[in-house]
């Protein structure tokens, strides 16, 4: 974006209207710029209705329920079933397979690498025939809802740059996410809700839990405006929703407005875009006043929808509660929500933690996709499950038939799909009889990426925004494909 388009998308709505002698030059301005006129206003300034949409093509998502699973989910304990490794328990990993991989420094100075093959029952399920563990009972009923990727693969072997890469496109964190590309590329379907909203969900087991903090939900260089908004699992949905002891709404309005003045006049004097920003962020926040309550009040909800979740969903930060509220969310018409589960990073006891990871997604899942089905907003939500890698074959640590523990490992892992223009019933990829190495169908990150922003309605390399004197996109400079299998 240039300086002249910085302007236009600058411009009040009160100047617009004040020069109305050339609405019609300005409408054909904004078409020349590329952008709907809506949002050259300014997002806080013009209604939700006008803010249209302008993607490269006809868009199959609307909003994104995106789901990660930090730490990183062995894919194959639970989606990526290798029967053959009961063959060669406590074996070691062939020096073939391993092929000189990087190791992390938790299992380099192992002896051995023994083969841990997994503890859990398997059963073929749906048309497409998925093979799912024992511990996903509810999943197994809606395989043929999911499309499911076996061959994700990522350079990144350690947690902190390995979840930046999965959420930015790059390893180093500063990056816009993808919640804040779809908030920039869509922008906004409600005028009380946040465009763009994050919620971390408390799980059961807290034996190892992961640092993650809003570096992964930022805006980077994009404007201010589309960075993620982080609603908490307890006491407040959002710090100070509420106004102080004794201070009545008026006092509240009256404030902002002086504040409204005062930034107004410093964005005069400087035009720097994040004044503007903070403009528009306090005026949301005085609408969440009131949006925030009616969305998070559950008791507006028939007893068949907490049938369907199970009791979890009336326990705040509960991933079940997450799930019900996500899907409350893109019901009221915010863009993109991103849930973080976390506890996945299974370097040991995988017998006493994977049951109760599984426990706290499973149901919660399946009734999220089944809610949206009902009320016919599962064809234009995308929902998105997954972690930042994969885990070893091989056991760090001590092995039993009963017990193990799994490293990193990002040569290979599964996510799935669902809705929004995904293709139901996929099967895509293959790993090797050790589920280390992929034999077909590789999808890498920024393939992963650009597949997203296509059913978004937008081609990833044209989807870019100057900065630093460069065309700065998603998915990096390196070549990247849209995966059209995973196409419906």
């Amino acid at each position: 974006m240039d300086l002249f388009q910085e302007y236009a998308r600058n411009i009040t709505r009160r100047h617009f209207f004040q020069q109305g002698s050339n609405v019609v030059g300005s409408a054909a301005l904004a078409t020349l710029l590329g952008q709907p006129l809506g949002r050259s206003l300014g997002a806080a300034e013009t209604p939700a209705s006008l803010q249209s949409i302008m993607t490269h093509h006809a868009p199959k998502a609307k909003q994104v329920i995106y789901l990660h699973m930090v730490g990183g989910p062995p894919q194959m304990d639970m989606y990526d079933y290798k029967p053959v490794m009961n063959d060669w328990y406590d074996k070691d990993l062939p020096e073939s397979i391993r092929n000189g991989q990087r190791l992390t420094t938790m299992t380099s100075g192992q002896a051995r690498f023994p083969i841990a093959p997994s503890k859990y029952q398997f059963e073929q399920v749906g048309n497409c025939g998925m093979w799912v563990t024992e511990l996903l009972p509810w999943t197994k009923k809606m395989v043929d809802d999911m499309c499911f990727i076996r061959s994700m693969h990522t350079e990144a072997i350690n947690h902190e740059p390995a979840i930046s890469y999965m959420q930015t496109g790059n390893q180093v964190t500063g990056r816009p996410c993808l919640g804040a590309w779809a908030s920039y590329g869509l922008g906004s379907l409600n005028d009380d809700l946040p465009t763009f909203v994050v919620m971390v969900a408390r799980p059961t087991n807290t034996e190892q839990m992961q640092a993650i903090s809003a570096r992964l939900w930022q805006a980077g260089y994009l404007p201010g405006e589309h960075a993620g908004v982080s609603f908490r699992s307890s006491g407040d949905p959002i710090l100070y929703i509420n106004n102080p002891p004794g201070v009545p709404s008026e006092i509240r309005r009256r404030t902002l407005d002086g504040l409204k003045q005062l930034n107004e006049q410093t964005f005069a004097q400087l035009g720097d875009p994040e004044t503007r920003t903070r403009i528009e962020q306090y005026e949301l926040a005085f609408r969440m006043q009131t949006s925030v309550p009616e969305l998070t009040n559950l008791a507006t909800e028939p007893e068949s929808t907490f049938n369907l979740y199970g009791d979890a969903a009336k326990q705040p930060g509960t991933f079940t509660n997450t799930m019900l509220l996500a899907r409350r969310l893109v019901e009221r018409g915010v863009r993109f929500v991103q849930v973080y589960h976390n506890n996945w990073d299974t370097h040991a006891n995988v017998a006493g933690r994977l049951p109760s990871q599984c426990r706290d997604v499973d149901q919660a899942c399946y009734a999220l996709i089944q809610d949206l089905k009902q009320r016919g907003m599962f064809e234009d939500t995308l929902i998105i499950w997954g972690g930042e890698f994969g885990r070893t074959i091989y056991s760090q640590g001590g092995l039993s038939k009963e017990n193990y523990g799994r490293d990193h490992h990002p040569r290979c892992f599964t996510m799935w799909m669902a809705g929004g223009g995904s293709k139901g019933g996929t099967i895509h990829g293959e790993t090797d009889e050790f589920s280390y190495n992929i034999v077909k169908d590789p999808v890498h990150i920024h393939d992963f990426h650009a597949t997203v922003l296509h059913l978004l309605g937008f081609d990833h390399e044209r989807f870019t925004y100057k900065f630093q004197g460069l065309d700065q996109r998603l998915t990096g400079v390196e070549p990247a494909q849209v995966i059209k299998d995973l196409l419906a």
